[in-house]
């Protein structure tokens, strides 16, 4: 019950779900949250599975989580949700995440720049770059 079958480049393999996770985990992860064709525990497969995504391929993890990211903030102690300072601290999440170079730190897609540039122009449209009033202006 614990063994998957998947075609790879050598042919079709039968392996244990936690070797699949070891060996290729973007692979599992897709079937599991993208195609949804594999269901699995939570606590059995996911979190090892995201603990070997953020290893194997941390682009992909970051794109994935998304503001479900834990960050390093100013004004916390601890690491923190990014999605609390993109709410409630637009300006100074900003401030923080564009100006301050953490681009690659939290992924963002074009939506949620697109949500963010929008708060920061009305609350204060001196601190918008020029790049991110294009991005409205499309």
């Amino acid at each position: 019950m614990d063994e998957l079958t998947l075609d790879t480049e050598d042919g079709s393999k039968t392996l244990k779900m936690g070797y699949w996770i070891s060996v290729d985990p973007i692979r599992i992860h897709k079937m599991i949250v993208k195609d949804k064709c594999l269901k699995v525990d939570e606590m059995e497969v996911l979190r090892p599975l995201e603990s070997k995504l953020r290893k194997a391929d941390p682009d992909y993890y970051k794109r994935f989580v998304g503001l479900k990211l834990v960050i390093d903030y100013p004004g916390y102690s601890t690491g923190i949700v990014a999605s609390i300072p993109f709410e409630n601290d637009p300006l100074g999440f900003y401030k923080w995440w564009r100006k301050g170079g953490h681009e690659d730190k939290v992924y963002l897609s074009l939506g949620r720049q697109i949500q963010l540039f929008q708060k920061v122009a009305m609350m204060d449209p001196k601190l918008i770059l020029k790049k991110d009033l294009e991005v409205l202006r499309r």
